[in-house]
């Protein structure tokens, strides 16, 4: 237990000051053994003052007892706390990372048959409805809680003095930086309490000297909606990218106190994509973010039920309740979710009807940033923003047969990086008037999902050149196109284009997609010791 408040210590002495509503943590090692947190996933749900945060993290260093230390507002109880399943993350993942689809150019002769005045009211109805030696005590240290949840033996701790801390720590021979003391004010100052979560190694797998923590989920209510990230960067190697995926009732969010920018998207590319997809893209990450310092990057602002193309089945129900649906919007007893009425007609009790989840119109926004230890001054405070779309198969009236560019204003969000390979008809074009540019799955049929792009963070850097990459020009980097021979003939396409693709290419042994959390969850590695 002792062990465990140290820990606890650490994370707090060196945050930098925050809100008390903030979360946050690093790993240290109760030897001096250097430890690293190069991959954590982030996924928080928002409702009303209600925060949901779940996190994965991914822990490399010498196999010895760790913990996971955040501060909290309030004393979490067990019933706050609970792990998840890694499934639910890697569809979080998989569904809003970027894309790479590949289209066919269709036969420019070919007609379609006229659909008869019911089968285009039936396709409209069925588009509609796709949805120490000294005491712990004597230096002001108190166990508030503790109990086990999974794998983890977790500790609920406060602190009166930030000496008391320091002095507890090093007692117990835990190596911190020499001038942590002062950081662990703040902090104490808030009435911050610290959640310290033990993990027993022995319940971990290990692969390359790295542990693939349990994903951890815990709840609390502030006013202030924001995370901490600076003091994840105590263990980081170099810059570190931090990807978190926001969850809110029919809402989408950015950052209040970092510039926002959104990705270049619906960019088409060179055959070479299809190898290199995952260079590509982090290059054309990097190169957004040095045109906008400091700028936190929107990938996704989707429905969570719905997407297009789809890389794979959308959330389901089920999935949001893991992630928080079960612990927001108001308070139900749904335990009989009928009820008799005076004239003997049973009926849903209110709150409890199957169409009321408040998980229902749920959006999923993906934040991508890239810091290192000397670039980033503040934590993340998120507010609401306005809807936006953009990233479509979808060419705007008036715009001469183009795909939309960029982010717009819209009445609902439907915007995501995707990025296209497109083959040109090569085969006879024996019709007056061919139609080109109209694009599909592979000719004969076989059309299949596109693939996401994952392992960002592994993904090599400084090995592509974006203007010899792509086929159309990126306006917001100033990058142009090289002068390729578009598709000979008239270039028109419906307003609006649902076809299918197939998308190839698995960049760096797996797809391309979200890294780490730069900083959140912490750990502390915690010596074993014989107790006597």
């Amino acid at each position: 237990m002792r062990r465990l408040a140290a820990a606890l210590a650490l994370a707090a002495g060196l945050a930098v000051p925050s809100s008390a509503s903030a979360f946050c943590g690093f790993y240290v090692s109760g030897g001096g053994a250097k430890l690293f947190n190069n991959a954590t996933q982030v996924v928080l749900m928002r409702d009303g003052m209600r925060t949901v945060l779940s996190m994965q993290n991914n822990y490399q260093g010498p196999p010895e007892n760790f913990a996971m230390v955040v501060p909290v507002p309030v004393v979490l109880q067990k019933e706050n706390v609970k792990t998840l399943p890694r499934a639910v993350f890697e569809h979080v993942d998989n569904l809003a990372s970027p894309r790479l689809v590949e289209y066919w150019e269709q036969d420019p002769c070919y007609e379609p048959p006229k659909p008869s005045p019911f089968a285009r009211r039936k396709a409209v109805s069925e588009s509609a409805a796709t949805p120490s030696p000294v005491a712990a005590a004597d230096l002001g240290v108190k166990v508030e809680a503790e109990f086990t949840v999974g794998e983890y033996e977790v500790v609920v701790l406060s602190a009166k003095d930030a000496g008391g801390l320091d002095a507890w720590l090093k007692q117990n021979s835990y190596k911190i930086p020499e001038g942590s003391e002062p950081y662990f004010k703040p902090y104490i100052e808030q009435g911050s309490k610290f959640f310290v979560a033990k993990v027993d190694v022995t319940k971990v797998k290990f692969e390359n000297g790295m542990a693939t923590l349990s994903p951890l989920r815990f709840h609390y209510d502030s006013d202030r909606f924001n995370l901490p990230v600076r003091l994840g960067l105590v263990n980081a190697q170099g810059a570190q990218d931090l990807i978190v995926h926001i969850f809110a009732n029919n809402q989408r969010y950015e950052v209040a106190n970092y510039p926002n920018v959104t990705i270049p998207t619906n960019i088409d590319l060179s055959e070479k994509a299809l190898d290199e997809f995952g260079p590509f893209y982090v290059a054309l990450f990097d190169e957004t973010v040095a045109k906008n310092p400091k700028a936190v990057v929107t990938e996704y602002a989707w429905q969570a039920s719905t997407c297009d193309p789809c890389p794979g089945p959308a959330m389901a129900p089920s999935e949001l309740q893991l992630l928080g649906g079960d612990v927001i919007g108001e308070p139900r007893d749904c335990k009989e979710p009928m009820e008799l009425m005076p004239n003997g007609v049973r009926q849903y009790k209110k709150g409890c009807e199957p169409w009321a989840s408040p998980t229902a119109k749920m959006v999923v926004t993906r934040l991508h940033a890239r810091y290192t230890k000397d670039s980033l001054g503040e934590d993340l405070v998120f507010r609401a923003a306005e809807p936006i779309t953009g990233g479509r198969e979808v060419r705007p009236q008036g715009h001469e047969g183009k795909l939309e560019e960029g982010a717009t204003r819209a009445s609902i969000n439907n915007f995501q990086a995707r990025y296209a390979v497109r083959h040109p008809w090569t085969g006879p074009i024996s019709c007056k008037n061919p139609r080109r540019g109209i694009w599909g799955g592979r000719p004969g049929g076989g059309a299949a999902a596109p693939k996401s792009a994952k392992n960002l963070a592994f993904t090599p850097r400084g090995k592509v050149d974006l203007a010899a990459m792509v086929r159309s020009n990126v306006p917001e980097l100033s990058v142009k196109a090289p002068d390729v021979a578009p598709p000979t003939g008239t270039t028109t396409a419906p307003s609006s284009s649902r076809c299918g693709c197939e998308v190839v290419g698995d960049p760096s042994g797996g797809s391309l997609a979200a890294l780490g959390l730069v900083g959140l969850g912490a750990a502390l590695a915690v010596r074993r010791r014989r107790t006597p």
